[in-house]
C-alpha cells in the first residue's frame, strides 16, 4: 500500500473520491414478483367467485344452512365473493388453505397453522390464528377444510425466476436512468485553497443549482463571476425504452400465466381467439381447482351414507355454458332424441323440473333409419 499512499498524498482529490459507496448490486425489484402474482391470482379469484355452490339431494337443491354459508355470508366479516377469492389466494400463493368452522357458526380462512401429519390416524392442526386470534384446540382432520395445490416447486422456481427477472429489470432501469440523466460540469475560477466553511457553501450553491435544473421543466440560474456551469448533451437518449421495460414486466406475467394455467391472452384483455382462450382457461386451469374444492366439500361436509343416497354438492359458474348462446345446439340435442330436457337442464346448470314430461324422449325431427327409406314408385 505504500505506493497507493504517495499518490493519494499527491492529489487529494483521488483520495478523497474512495469516501464515496459505490452500488454495484442490482435491483432486486421485489414489486415485480408481486405484480405478476397479484394479477394472475387475482384473476383466478375473482373467477372461482362467481361459482354457484350447491347442496343436492336426488338432483334437486336443497336450501339450508351450508347453502347460505357458502354463497352468501360466511362470516361476519366476508361476504361470499371475498371469502372465496381469499380462499383461492392463500391457495395457490402458500401451497395450502385452512377453514375451520367456529363455535359461532363461522367459515374462518387462517392465516397460519400447525400441521401435525400422523400415520394412522386423521391429521391434527394446532396453532391457528385467525386474524391474531391462536385458538386453544386443535382441529382433526375431519374437522376442517383442507386444500393442497400440491405444487411445492411452483414457490421455489417463482422464486429463481424473480430474482433473474428482477436483477435484468434493475439493470435495465438503471440504464434507462443513466440515458436520461443530465449531466453537467461546474467551473470555478480561484487561486486559493478552499477552507472547509467554503467548500461547503460552494457545494450548497451548486446543489441548488442542480436542484433547480432537475426539478424544473424551466430553471434560471444566476451565475455569479467565476463560475460557469457546462451541460454536456449526448445527443439520442442511449439505453432501454419505457416500451422496453414494459415488455419485460408483460413477460414476466406471461411466465406465470402459463404456469397457473391461464392463457395470456385473458391475462393481457385480448379478444383474439377468445373463445378458444376461455375453453383452455377452463378446462386446465378453473376445473381442476373447482374439482378440488367440490372433492373435499363432498368428503367433509357429507356422510359416505348421505352421498351412496344422492346427496352431493354441485359448483356451477363460468364453466358453464349460456344457454341463449347455445339455443340452435339445445334444440338439436332434443329434437334428436338424445336428451330430455330435464337432462339438457342439468347440461345447462339448471335444475331439473318436476314436470314429468320433461323426463321423456321427444323427437320432433323427421329422424329415420337409413333402411326405413323409401325410394321412387312399387309396381
Amino acid at each position: 500500500m505504500g505506493f497507493l499512499a504517495d499518490i493519494f498524498n499527491r492529489n487529494s482529490e483521488i483520495g478523497s473520491s474512495f469516501d464515496f459507496e459505490w452500488i454495484t448490486e442490482a435491483s432486486k425489484r421485489v414489486y415485480l414478483k408481486s405484480i405478476a402474482l397479484e394479477t394472475c391470482i387475482n384473476f383466478i379469484g375473482r373467477t372461482i367467485s362467481q361459482s354457484d355452490f350447491r347442496m343436492m339431494e336426488n338432483n334437486k337443491r336443497i336450501r339450508d344452512d351450508w347453502d347460505y354459508l357458502l354463497n352468501v355470508r360466511p362470516n361476519t366479516d366476508q361476504s361470499a365473493a371475498d371469502f372465496w377469492q381469499r380462499f383461492i389466494y392463500e391457495l395457490i400463493h402458500e401451497n395450502e388453505v385452512l377453514v375451520i368452522l367456529s363455535d359461532t357458526n363461522d367459515l374462518l380462512i387462517a392465516d397460519s397453522f400447525i400441521r401435525n401429519e400422523l400415520a394412522l390416524y386423521p391429521d391434527t392442526f394446532e396453532s391457528v390464528v385467525v386474524k391474531n386470534y391462536q385458538f386453544k384446540r386443535s382441529f382433526k382432520m375431519d374437522e376442517v377444510i383442507y386444500l393442497n395445490y400440491n405444487n411445492e416447486r411452483l414457490t421455489k422456481f417463482l422464486d429463481g425466476l424473480f430474482t433473474d427477472y428482477g436483477e435484468l429489470f434493475g439493470r435495465m432501469m438503471e440504464a434507462a436512468m443513466r440515458g436520461y440523466q443530465i449531466r453537467g460540469t461546474v467551473e470555478v475560477e480561484t487561486v486559493q485553497s478552499l477552507e472547509d466553511k467554503k467548500q461547503n457553501k460552494l457545494q450548497g450553491y451548486i446543489d441548488r443549482v442542480f436542484s433547480s435544473i432537475k426539478n424544473n421543466a424551466v430553471a434560471i440560474i444566476p451565475l455569479l463571476k467565476g463560475f460557469k456551469y457546462n451541460e454536456i448533451a449526448d445527443g439520442e437518449v442511449a439505453g432501454p425504452s419505457i416500451d422496453d421495460l414494459s415488455k419485460l414486466k408483460k413477460s414476466i406475467t406471461n411466465d406465470v400465466a402459463e404456469i397457473l394455467g391461464i392463457p395470456t391472452a385473458l391475462v393481457h384483455g385480448e379478444m383474439a381467439d377468445l373463445e378458444k382462450s376461455m375453453k383452455a382457461y377452463i378446462k386446465f386451469c378453473v376445473g381442476p381447482l373447482l374439482k378440488k374444492i367440490q372433492d373435499e366439500l363432498n368428503a367433509k361436509l357429507i356422510t359416505k351414507k348421505d352421498y351412496q343416497e344422492g346427496k352431493k354438492f354441485d359448483i356451477k359458474g363460468i364453466q358453464e355454458k349460456a344457454v341463449i348462446e347455445n339455443a340452435e345446439a339445445v334444440d338439436k340435442l332434443v329434437a334428436s332424441g338424445a336428451f330430455t330436457r330435464n337432462q339438457v337442464r342439468v347440461l345447462f346448470g339448471e335444475e331439473r323440473s318436476d314436470n314429468p314430461e320433461l323426463d321423456e324422449f321427444v323427437i320432433t325431427k323427421n329422424y329415420q333409419a337409413a333402411g326405413t327409406v323409401e325410394g321412387g314408385e312399387t309396381k
